[in-house]
């Protein structure tokens, strides 16, 4: 995890409500819930989460050029 970034400011396109959130390092965030209105995230087509898919930062696995946990 050398060089990992782990915080991603994550946003709704919903409503625009954003959060810096810590990403987990041992398992891929498939859902969340925006704070702002509860719309329930999931990751866009062809990403792997809804850091990938959300966030300002990529999650660790693919930071890491190691595919994420679901296309391993």
């Amino acid at each position: 995890m050398h060089g990992v970034e782990l915080e991603s400011k994550i946003a709704c396109p919903e409503c625009g409500y954003s959060k810096i959130e810590t990403m987990p390092t041992n398992a891929c965030q498939w859902y969340y819930e925006c704070e702002g209105c509860k719309t329930l995230l999931k990751p866009l087509k062809g990403d792997c989460c809804v850091y990938c898919s959300y966030g300002t930062v990529k999650c660790p696995p693919i930071q890491e050029g190691s595919g994420c946990c679901n296309k391993s």
